[in-house]
């Protein structure tokens, strides 16, 4: 009888195994991007969150990635880029682009979420975010100055280029290292997303 269960025991454990060996799996929780693209820290692991402000799933997803950044492993870098796959979205990405330029982005990033989507506010011009990120004690005038300068030209149009390179379709989108792309759809919801990220850093962080 015991050697009966024994051998009904050991196929069960084997599939156990190999479930949780398989928990990950590229082309279903992830995608690996044909071509890395190149890391703003070559050295280290890099994170890199793709988001537009007026997306709510973006603005769900807020809570969850702030709170894993705060405990970043050793050697992992993150960095959040907005968004210009879309023509109506350039107004955000400017104005994040200017805003760290100035380096005034955390004064900014978290009352420009919800002043969006909990105040319902139309922040799509630059004279309405201009006048959002004045009352928070920005320099509305260099702010103005930054937004169509040519660094951020430049920053925009790199933007658009990555893009194509890491091939996501819509936001919030996570690349890792470059060469790893996931997202809700992917990994299936928001907390999905944490763990393949981890995930995935674990295995980068392995190849350093």
């Amino acid at each position: 009888m015991f050697k009966k269960g024994l051998l009904i025991l050991v196929p069960l454990l084997f599939v156990f195994t190999q479930v949780h060996a398989q928990q990950f799996a590229e082309g279903v929780d992830y995608i690996e991007i044909k071509e890395p693209v190149k890391t703003s820290h070559p050295d280290k692991v890099v994170v890199t969150e793709i988001f537009w402000y007026g997306c709510p799933h973006c603005y769900r997803f807020e809570p969850y990635i702030e709170n894993w950044k705060a405990n970043l492993p050793e050697g992992v870098v993150f960095e959040q880029l907005p968004s210009v796959l879309n023509a109506s979205w350039m107004q955000h990405a400017r104005a994040y682009f200017a805003l760290q330029a100035m380096g005034e982005t955390e004064k900014v990033h978290k009352h420009l979420f919800a002043a969006i989507h909990l105040k319902r506010q139309r922040l799509n011009s630059l004279d309405t975010i201009a006048s959002f990120v004045a009352a928070l004690g920005v320099d509305e005038k260099e702010f103005r100055n930054h937004y169509h300068s040519f660094p951020i030209d430049t920053q925009v149009r790199k933007m658009r280029q990555k893009e194509k390179k890491y091939g996501h379709g819509g936001v919030p989108a996570v690349i890792v290292n470059g060469k790893y792309r996931t997202s809700g759809s992917l990994a299936g919801s928001n907390a999905g997303i944490i763990k393949v990220i981890d995930h995935l850093v674990q295995k980068e962080l392995g190849n350093k």
